[in-house]
């Protein structure tokens, strides 16, 4: 038994002799000093540097295929020029503010918390500012036609001197145990100001999408209101009894009867938040009452959200889109589904928690090479990192 127990570990090993000389590639090297094989370090630990280990998914049907962190297939965002082909605007809108009281900490507390990033040394507000402009940054090069919408709170010091982003400050409660449930307040402010400037011109339609500022666009998400034309709203759900859906991405169509059906939902979502939810303002609230709200339809049959298909209920008066997460939300690499690796398709890759490392070396690497593919495997093979922010 000690012998065949010794030749099992021997023929697991045995496939990783082969494989490793594969596994280093120019582009690879370009990260030596950054990158760290996963084995080697405790995957509960946090690193201040990338950390790869095995890429999911490989040898499955339409799913990204990765020889170290060269791609083997082609995703559908690098086929495509990335410039939308609609003839309709969209906006991206997040809430971001700065706290104060952190920038004018004492230099040396700034000091001590300083991050590196390959070149880059980040205090925590600067950490901060940087993923803003990486999230502005995706969106520029995956669809540049669109524009990005910041709102803030007017205490913030917050300017950005940037083409095609707008700072729209608006009042309320920023604090970080309040960010939640003022993140739905702005959104209903800031439908209010776009149903009032409807009602007082006629132009073409300017869609928006409401996303957490921590996302990479990687494809042209105007397909959505292409491929789907009567829906008003959009949301991104996953098999996820408690919590299925999130609340990072929310598409609204830009007609007046969308943002006013959007308005209206998002009003009810704010109510639930407030009556159920407040002892997780914090986090998770809003996502909770998301929920509470569909599910609250009688004919709504949750039993959808356990397939990765997309669908349209009537929920009320408004016509909601479901969106799987598996491509406008993908989170590397942990969550339902996500260890059957990253569709070749995805849209829309989501940087939570700890993952902000990672979205700051997924566009250092990108600005270098210029690949969203292998850029995608570099994110594929280190999401499981729990990074040092």
């Amino acid at each position: 038994m000690r012998v065949c127990s010794g030749w099992r570990r021997f023929l697991i090993f045995l496939p990783l002799i082969f494989i490793l000389p594969h596994f280093f590639s120019v582009k690879q090297l370009h990260y030596n000093s950054n990158v760290e094989d996963l084995p080697k370090k405790k995957q509960g630990n946090k690193s201040n540097h990338l950390v790869l280990g095995p890429a999911a998914g490989q040898g499955l049907r339409n799913r990204l295929q990765c020889q170290g962190i060269k791609a083997l297939n082609q995703t559908h965002s690098s086929a495509s020029s990335h410039v939308s082909s609609g003839v309709d605007d969209i906006a991206f809108v997040t809430v971001f503010t700065i706290y104060n009281s952190t920038v004018n900490g004492r230099a040396d507390d700034q000091l001590s918390h300083l991050v590196t990033v390959g070149n880059a040394s980040y205090t925590k507000v600067e950490r901060s500012m940087a993923i803003l402009n990486v999230f502005i940054n995706f969106i520029q090069v995956s669809m540049p036609r669109s524009n990005v919408v910041i709102l803030t709170d007017p205490e913030s010091d917050l300017s950005m001197h940037r083409n095609g982003v707008t700072v729209h400050p608006i009042q309320g409660e920023y604090s970080r145990d309040q960010l939640m449930l003022q993140r739905i307040r702005s959104y209903i402010t800031f439908l209010e100001t776009k149903l009032e400037e409807l009602s007082q011109k006629q132009g073409h339609n300017h869609h928006y999408i409401f996303t957490d500022s921590d996302i990479a666009v990687v494809d042209d998400l105007g397909y959505i209101f292409r491929e789907y034309p009567n829906f008003h709203l959009a949301l991104t759900f996953r098999n996820n009894k408690a919590q299925p859906l999130n609340s990072g991405f929310i598409a609204v169509r830009g007609t007046s009867d969308g943002i006013l059906r959007a308005k209206i939902f998002l009003q009810e979502v704010l109510k639930v938040y407030g009556s159920r939810y407040m002892g997780a303002s914090r986090m998770l609230g809003d996502q909770l009452a998301l929920a509470w709200v569909v599910k609250s339809h009688p004919s709504f049959d949750a039993k959808k959200f356990t397939k990765a298909l997309a669908f349209i209920e009537d929920l009320g008066d408004a016509s909601v889109l479901f969106l799987p997460c598996a491509l406008y939300n993908w989170t590397p690499p942990e969550g339902a589904g996500q260890f059957q690796g990253m569709p070749l398709d995805v849209k829309v890759v989501h940087f939570k928690g700890s993952r902000k490392r990672l979205m700051l070396e997924s566009w250092n690497f990108y600005n270098s090479y210029s690949d969203i593919s292998d850029m995608l495997c570099l994110i594929l093979k280190s999401g499981r990192t729990k990074y040092d922010f």
